[in-house]
């Protein structure tokens, strides 16, 4: 048994303005925003401490957010773009920067437009913003190793965690959950608080992995061969490109690189498709996309290299001396063209440049970068507030939205809590008048 789940006879009890459930990067910056401004915020976290899948995003450099143009970027959450707009435009892409500069951390644009802190890691970052949080006008207290257990608190049941200590009761005049998806869970995001909030008639769409990878079927019916998951499981796909349709039927089409695994494909160009080709496998129940593996040449050109006679060469030969073409692009063609595909000319040539790779079902949602689904934007007003429990709040990754890599998603994620957090300063201005 977890250690935090077990049950045990220790009871206490604890009255505070505002409780943030979920220390990751939306219930940091609500906790921000309420402290700033003089509310006392008790945050708690199921983990030894916070942060932790931003550290790992760190691990990559910590793309904090991206330069392009508002308009642009907020198109990049899809149908949810008018709801993410709102939180952006209160801790947007400029504003992001400017709060990291106020912790001592620069950053600086990439060739891409992503953008990055000048060290190129989430620790120092971190390390500042948690100081900064407890030395603020009003401090925040950190309850690490408490897993949320039961109750949503304010005008229902308690709130109660589980702690090495014993089991926790919260009483707040707030609540705000931040409890992130169902990725990566031995971070912290495990997806538990789905059946609590149902249960508490919240609707809440299906947990999806989001910028995730694919299994491949291949030629057997199944994955790559043991031969290509053996020798080629790693390695990269570079200067190709990919098309594919999305469940409107809309073809898309870019350029990048992605990597083979042991059972398929993942990497950038993947990512950037993964939630029509996600969407399409949940309608159908298969779905393929193309890949251009010369994507700088014409059918044409590449029609003529591989028509021109080889002579005593093999085929693989034949193909690198003309087109370059060799390594994991080569041993692609092998994997999914039959024999008389890869002895036609005409036919390996369209194959070069559309090759069509099927795809049998997404990796697990715990593989996934970020998830897709959560709470509803319909089960919460404009404030993030559940509207069948009044002063409770939600922020981050738990809501139904997505967004590709590139900065958006964390982005997104710490405008959320932003937004959130000045949603509560004025739930408790407003009760305060009140006399509620």
């Amino acid at each position: 048994m977890h250690p935090l789940t077990e049950q045990t006879s220790v009871l206490t009890r604890l009255a505070v303005d505002v409780a943030i459930v979920g220390g990751g990067p939306a219930g940091l910056m609500a906790a921000e925003v309420l402290s700033a401004q003089g509310v006392s915020v008790h945050v708690f976290d199921a983990m030894p401490s916070v942060g932790r899948k931003f550290l790992l995003a760190g691990k990559g450099g910590l793309n904090l957010t991206h330069t392009e143009p508002f308009e642009a970027f907020i198109g990049r959450f899809g149908e949810r773009s008018t709801a993410v707009a709102t939180w952006l435009q209160r801790l947007g892409a400029e504003q992001l920067r400017a709060w990291a500069r106020g912790l001592g951390v620069e950053t600086f644009v990439g060739s891409s437009g992503r953008v990055f802190p000048a060290e190129m890691k989430a620790a120092p970052l971190l390390r500042a913003w948690l100081h900064r949080l407890r030395h603020a006008h009003a401090p925040v207290q950190f309850h690490m190793r408490h897993r949320w257990v039961e109750g949503l608190g304010v005008g229902g049941p308690a709130l109660v965690f589980a702690s090495p200590q014993g089991r926790l009761q919260v009483q707040a005049q707030a609540v705000v959950l931040a409890l992130g998806g169902g990725s990566w869970s031995r971070l912290g995001s495990d997806g538990t608080w789905v059946p609590r909030l149902q249960a508490a008639g919240v609707d809440v769409a299906p947990l999806l992995p989001a910028n995730c990878g694919f299994d491949v079927m291949g030629r057997n019916g199944q994955g790559w061969t043991d031969f290509f998951a053996q020798k080629f499981a790693g390695q990269a796909f570079k200067t190709v490109a990919m098309q594919w349709l999305d469940v409107q039927g809309n073809s898309h089409h870019r350029q990048g690189e992605f990597v083979a695994t042991a059972t398929g494909i993942e990497g950038s160009l993947v990512y950037s498709a993964a939630k029509d080709l996600r969407e399409v496998l949940l309608r159908d129940g298969a779905v393929s996309l193309h890949l251009d593996l010369l994507p700088d040449r014409s059918l044409a050109f590449v029609q003529a290299e591989v028509a021109h006679p080889k002579g005593a060469r093999s085929l693989s030969s034949h193909l690198k001396s003309r087109l370059g073409l060799a390594g994991i692009k080569t041993a692609l063609l092998y994997e999914l063209l039959d024999a008389p595909t890869l002895n036609k000319p005409e036919a390996l040539a369209r194959a070069i440049k559309a090759l069509p790779v099927a795809l049998r079902q997404t990796r697990p949602l715990d593989e996934a970068i970020s998830t897709a689904g959560g709470v509803t934007l319909g089960a919460m007003n404009a404030k993030l507030m559940l509207t069948t429990l009044p002063g409770v709040f939600c922020a981050g990754e738990m809501l139904d939205w997505e967004a590709p890599t590139g900065g958006y998603l964390l982005s997104a994620s710490m405008a959320s809590g932003a937004w959130v957090g000045q949603a509560v300063c004025e739930w408790l201005q407003k009760r305060a008048e009140t006399g509620m």
